[in-house]
């Protein structure tokens, strides 16, 4: 079957696997979940998301540590990946792919996937890391480069650790970064040193908690004031249209 290929469209997906504890266990996806964004305005234009069947159901815990976690009894009646191998294939195949630390994991199961049912893998046509791009343009600044350090640090919730909740927070986490890193190179002799301050953020893992030291970019508070504050800046520069224009798509990123 012949599937259509969108070489400029963005597919942010995530996967859910087991975590083996055994000598060699190997990783099973348990969910997929991705969304489709437009490359021009970044807004969601599909969303997809399943349970999978792994073939051995032992893989999958009995209990889940987090209130809406993935069980066994959970992906029991859930369709096996076969079953839902043309559909991620067309969702992926010809697409940019995007996500967080997909380079290392998420591509490589799913070739793992498709080669354990004799199926030929889809290709992206670019990957967008966001693990290795935030590393390397934003820093260390949130304490540890995880997904869920990265949400902490801009206010937004608790990560889920489910597909689709994971696709969506890590597109929001690429706003808010790109919003920063775009406002601190446009203006950085007027940002410098602004809206830093001493903070701790706390991170949750699987295991514990953990408290680490932060740099914020701005006060606690809404992305709103950080808008505000931007304008108040530039409050003397209305002759300037560049400066103008700067602060119309500020305020549209910050909304």
């Amino acid at each position: 079957m012949e599937f259509q290929t969108f070489s400029n469209e963005i597919v942010f997906f995530d996967l859910e696997t087991n975590v083996p504890n055994k000598p060699g266990q190997h990783f099973h996806i348990l969910e997929f979940g991705a969304i489709i964004v437009c490359p021009r305005t970044l807004e969601e234009v599909e969303s997809f998301t399943t349970l999978i069947q792994p073939k051995d159901l032992s893989v999958a815990s009995l209990k889940s540590s987090r209130s809406d976690g993935i069980t066994r009894a959970k992906v029991t009646n859930a369709p096996s990946f076969e079953d839902v191998a043309e559909k991620i294939y067309g969702l992926l195949n010809g697409r940019i792919w995007a996500g967080h630390n997909i380079r290392r994991f998420d591509c490589v199961r799913i070739k793992e996937a498709f080669a354990e049912i004799g199926k030929a893998a889809p290709e992206p046509s670019g990957i967008i890391d966001s693990l290795g791009l935030l590393s390397d343009k934003f820093g260390k600044r949130a304490g540890n480069m995880k997904m869920a350090s990265l949400a902490a640090y801009f206010g937004l919730g608790v990560q889920k650790h489910r597909s689709l909740d994971d696709v969506r927070m890590n597109l929001e986490v690429l706003k808010h970064c790109a919003t920063v890193l775009f406002l601190e190179s446009t203006l950085p002799n007027q940002l410098e040193g602004k809206w830093q301050s001493s903070s701790k953020v706390m991170t949750r893992s699987r295991s514990s908690y953990q408290t680490a030291q932060r740099t914020m970019p701005y006060s606690k508070g809404s992305l709103g004031k950080m808008t505000q504050n931007v304008k108040n800046l530039l409050g003397k520069a209305q002759s300037n249209q560049a400066l103008q224009n700067l602060i119309k798509h500020s305020h549209s990123l910050l909304r």
